[in-house]
């Protein structure tokens, strides 16, 4: 307590020192010592979502000689300035989770050729995004649903046949698609064929019903296939190879030339007719699918016997990824 006592009288004085001492002209003139702000790096910060950028200041004290002009170091370096922030958008999980299960995609034919190993990788990155699912309600967010989504990637065993036809030499499977109709409720599937020939589609469309949040019932009305867009020419070379011997087209091109004529005949003739409608009927017509991720770009459903379908929106970068 007598510490205390003692420290609460405690004073500072300033007395001028008596030593003697040979005049000398003063270092600092009086009122030229100033305090300067210098950014002299940036600190990163990670928020989450964002990067922040935050420029950080020194405090430094400089003294003016006299007669020596005062060296310039930017702009206002006696007047403090706000702190500089930049914003830099950086990838969230949920779109580093997407990129690398579509980036497991490639080569695999949309399932069909995938191995073991690539399709438990696969699944693990499909659990991982249903856990993050954005849309808790996908049936009640139908402006999402709407549109046209390209299948990447199924594991049901139905469409392996399909996908099988698209690995012949004269035949693939150039885009599987589901339209969602979201006014009228309705869905279409379609498969795009392309061969040396023509080119040409198989669809089916349905109707849909909301069961749950998550779940839809589907029941599909009636098949299309679609009309033939036969080629109306066709590139012939000027030789080819063939076990080992190379070939002169040359003597062919007549006959090659005339095939081509009729070919763009019946082209014509068949383009112009209707595409061929089928009734689908029976009860094996009804399925259900239900929703487990949804959002811009990337759906993710689960169908009968535990198939998983990954869609993206046409459109979307991640079918250029």
């Amino acid at each position: 307590m007598a510490f205390v006592s003692q420290l609460n009288q405690f004073t500072l004085s300033v007395t001028s020192p008596q030593t003697q001492f040979t005049p000398r002209a003063a270092a600092f003139v009086p009122n030229s010592v100033k305090i300067g702000v210098k950014p002299i790096e940036k600190t990163r910060i990670w928020t989450g979502d964002f990067v922040r950028e935050r420029t950080s200041f020194r405090v430094r004290a400089g003294a003016k000689e006299e007669n020596v002009p005062e060296k310039e170091d930017g702009p206002a370096v006696a007047v403090a300035e706000e702190e500089e922030e930049k914003l830099t958008p950086v990838p969230s999980e949920i779109d580093r989770l997407k990129k690398a299960l579509v980036n497991l995609f490639y080569g695999t034919a949309r399932g069909l050729s995938a191995t073991s190993e690539t399709r438990a990788e696969i699944i693990e990155l499909i659990t991982q995004l249903e856990a993050k699912n954005p849309t808790a309600a996908p049936t009640e967010a139908l402006s999402l649903l709407n549109g046209k989504w390209i299948l990447a990637y199924t594991s049901f065993s139905g469409l392996f046949p399909l996908l099988t036809r698209g690995t012949l030499p004269i035949v693939t499977v150039e885009e599987i698609s589901q339209t969602i109709d979201s006014e009228n409720l309705t869905v279409q599937n379609s498969v795009q064929f392309a061969g040396p020939l023509a080119t040409t589609s198989i669809s089916t469309n349905a109707k849909f019903e909301v069961r749950s949040p998550k779940r839809v019932q589907i029941k599909f009305q009636e098949g299309i296939i679609g009309t033939p867009q036969l080629t109306d020419s066709i590139v012939v070379p000027e030789n080819v190879e063939f076990l080992g011997q190379k070939i002169d087209l040359t003597p062919f091109k007549g006959l090659i030339n005339s095939v081509q004529d009729t070919a763009s005949s019946v082209a014509k003739t068949i383009s112009s007719q209707p595409p061929l409608k089928f009734s689908l009927s029976n009860s094996n017509a009804e399925s259900w699918l239900l929703t487990t991720y949804l959002d811009e770009e990337l759906r993710i459903s689960r169908g009968d016997g535990g198939s998983v379908y990954v869609l993206i929106k046409e459109g979307s970068s991640l079918l250029t990824t």
